[in-house]
């Protein structure tokens, strides 16, 4: 039993030295290396630390760039080197060999700079001084500012034209390029034309017209009757204006306005002007029904209901007969706009046709 141990321990003995015999380094220095490792490692061609490219990266003002980041490529090669520039500026790659290639450098708020070159061997190639420009911020062009802007200056302007240079014209744009308004110059424009003197006096002389007709007899006659003639004509010159001309344009986003046309046949411009009671321009410049003037009188009509003489009020008749009236009346008063009211308007803008 001991000599078979003995055997066995032998034998043991034998196989562990032939196998320390067969794991002899073949490089004679203490590593291991296979010959395709070896071919592999050649192929990658590591950095080498005398082949570089350099450089320093400044902004217009000749300011350092920290943190830019730099790329190099070769031409023809798979191989992206990366750098950050230092607080300096500068920077330094190493490269694993000779040969053109393409440097990029990317930093926030700056262009994007190219350039090339070409590295030789043994040699550390320092580059001219990159300096990067700011780049060309992409700004929003503030259009409805803008356009607000114009559009109040052209509402300036509109306040001056009365025709005779006493009755304001307001409603009027002999502009070719009209902003569209905003709402608050619609009640604005709204608030200053029920309240300029001019209008009140033309709201007196309805009044007397009806008041010498005995129209809505209910009211009577002497100063009573012409005071109850005046408010409900005033009343309706209210109610018309701000409902038809500020209200609903601001919620239809629609323009109060007759654009004149001024060009063409008069064929042409008494049609234009005739349908401009029923369309309009809307805030986004396209010609649409003119809902604003249609239901607006509809809705001055009902109003009117609540203040005209009982005999006189006649329900839906009425309501619906004051909105034809006040739609007849504003293809009228454009038949004037487009023939007559230009040449007694002062300030009026030259060469300022409208072609629809």
């Amino acid at each position: 039993m001991r000599a078979g141990r003995y055997l066995l321990l032998g034998l043991a003995c034998l196989v562990s030295c032939s196998v320390r015999a067969q794991s002899v380094p073949i490089g004679g220095n203490g590593t291991s290396s296979s010959p395709a490792q070896a071919v592999q490692m050649q192929a990658m061609g590591a950095p080498q630390a005398d082949l570089a490219v350099r450089g320093r990266v400044v902004d217009p003002t000749g300011a350092a760039v920290v943190a830019a980041h730099v790329s190099l490529s070769f031409v023809g090669k798979p191989i992206v080197l990366t750098a950050v520039t230092e607080p300096d500026g500068g920077f330094s790659i190493a490269i694993p060999g000779p040969g053109a290639f393409q440097l990029t450098v990317a930093a926030e708020g700056f262009a994007l700079y190219q350039t090339s070159g070409e590295a030789k061997e043994g040699e550390v190639l320092t580059l001219p001084e990159i300096t990067l420009t700011v780049a060309a911020v992409s700004t929003e062009v503030q259009v409805a500012a803008d356009s607000n802007k114009i559009a109040m200056e052209q509402v300036r302007a509109e306040e001056k034209q009365r025709i005779l240079g006493v009755v304001p014209n307001y409603y009027v744009s002999y502009n070719q390029d009209t902003a569209p308004l905003r709402p608050k110059q619609k009640f604005d424009l709204a608030w200053r034309f029920t309240l300029d003197p001019a209008s009140f006096g033309i709201v007196g002389i309805i009044a007397g017209v009806r008041q010498a007709n005995n129209t809505y007899s209910g009211y009577g006659q002497g100063a009573s009757g012409y005071g109850k003639r005046y408010a409900a004509a005033y009343g309706d010159f209210l109610t018309g204006t701000f409902i038809s001309n500020a209200i609903l344009p601001s919620l239809l986003q629609q323009d109060p306005r007759y654009f004149y046309k001024g060009t063409g046949s008069k064929r042409s411009r008494i049609l234009y002007a005739i349908a401009n009671a029923v369309i309009c321009k809307g805030d986004n410049g396209r010609w649409q029904a003119n809902y604003s003037n249609i239901v607006g009188s509809l809705a001055s009509g009902g109003i009117s209901n609540a203040y005209y003489p009982a005999k006189d009020r006649n329900g839906a008749a009425l309501t619906f007969e004051n909105a034809g009236v006040n739609i007849g009346v504003t293809a009228a008063a454009n038949l004037v706009q487009e023939f007559v009211f230009k040449k007694l308007t002062p300030h009026v803008p030259k060469n300022s046709s409208i072609r629809p």
